[in-house]
């Protein structure tokens, strides 16, 4: 849902543009080097020193803003940049989905594990989704299949905010967890259901 408000940021990419680019990367660096906090993040998060974590979780999160607005201000946008972007966020997604499985956190209704991956599907249905979407041709040429409750920064912030809450009580991010397993998957659904009303006014149902 915050792609529908990403106009209201263009004005602070510009200015973390121009500020990030004084030091000598490359918005591919830029991409590749935010996998460095996630990393580090995921140690903390199984020593669980949550708060640590979820602050570099954040930084890593900030950095991967910073390779776009780099690419923009210095005009070194490309399709390969683009694409890498895209690539690095699964991994640094997965990363943080990897590192939750060694942090022990107390059941909920289920063993936690079976909320994780839960919560792993349903992110990567929600991506997927919209892949197959533009593979069958059922979106337009130069579209992208949007929608659903979730897309992965409202993921990626809701699990943020239960690995701050775990500060407090770690079943705080088993019930994020859960959530997050819950809505992944409904978002998902609701890509399938608009693509499928895309594809019927293209005729592509019979």
């Amino acid at each position: 849902m915050l792609y529908k408000n990403r106009k209201h940021f263009d004005s602070l990419s510009a200015k973390i543009g121009k500020l990030f680019s004084k030091i000598p990367l490359t918005p591919n660096q830029w991409t590749l080097f935010s996998l460095v906090p996630v990393i580090i993040a995921v140690y903390f998060l199984t020593q669980h020193n949550f708060f640590l974590a979820g602050s570099l979780f954040i930084l890593a999160s900030f950095l991967d803003m910073v390779d776009g607005a780099v690419a923009r201000v210095t005009g070194k946008e490309s399709r390969f940049g683009a694409y890498l972007d895209t690539i690095v966020d699964r991994y640094v997604e997965a990363i943080i989905v990897f590192g939750l499985l060694f942090v022990g956190l107390p059941e909920f209704y289920i063993p936690v594990y079976a909320w994780i991956f839960l919560y792993l599907f349903g992110g990567m249905m929600t991506t997927y989704s919209k892949a197959a979407a533009k593979e069958k041709e059922i979106i337009p040429e130069g579209k992208e299949l949007k929608g659903g409750i979730l897309e992965r920064a409202e993921r990626l912030i809701i699990l943020f905010v239960g690995i701050i809450a775990a500060v407090f009580n770690p079943i705080y991010l088993t019930y994020v967890i859960a959530l997050l397993a819950i809505l992944t998957n409904i978002s998902a659904l609701q890509r399938i259901w608009i693509a499928r009303g895309l594809a019927k006014s293209k005729r592509a149902f019979k």
